[in-house]
């Protein structure tokens, strides 16, 4: 990424090629529609393009995440023709995944019913394999409270999963 924020664009095929589909996954777990989450992946790109002279050499994965992350809440607030925090677009997310419930499997199922904080730590962890220092800068929190909260909400989340089966 070093690379493209000085210039050499050509690099960014490499990136786009190891990590759209990372982003898009994270955006369509979230908001359980293919076409806003292609159409927010090629923004999340855009604005990678846009902001790269904002790159200061920190964790790449953590940096296009947050971008990732900041688009859908942006998209919502719009949408909602108001500005909206972060758990008014949870809620919106989780309203839709509630009316889709019966389309997925147990495991998505259980994912559904934790609250979009919970499945949004454990959708970027261990579905996106992000470790807790970048989940930590994504989220705006330290390491350790970001992996105490994901061990509690893994059990929880076993818990849901088992009483569903």
């Amino acid at each position: 990424m070093q690379q493209v924020a000085q210039g050499n664009l050509d690099i960014l095929t490499i990136l786009f090629d190891r990590h759209h589909k990372h982003v898009y996954n994270f955006l369509y777990k979230m908001s359980r529609d293919k076409m806003l989450s292609e159409d927010l992946t090629q923004e999340v790109f855009l604005k990678l393009i846009r902001h790269r002279t904002t790159y200061k050499n920190g964790s790449f994965v953590s940096w296009l995440f947050t971008i990732a992350r900041n688009s859908l809440k942006t998209h919502f607030s719009r949408q909602h023709k108001h500005h909206a925090d972060i758990d008014e677009v949870h809620t919106h997310l989780a309203e839709n995944a509630n009316n889709a419930h019966e389309e997925y499997s147990h495991l998505q199922n259980a994912l559904n019913q934790l609250s979009p904080d919970e499945r949004e730590l454990i959708i970027l962890n261990r579905f996106q394999e992000i470790r807790y220092e970048e989940l930590a800068v994504i989220v705006g929190s330290t390491p350790g409270a970001v992996k105490t909260k994901v061990c509690r909400v893994l059990k929880k989340l076993k818990t849901i999963y088992l009483e569903s089966i």
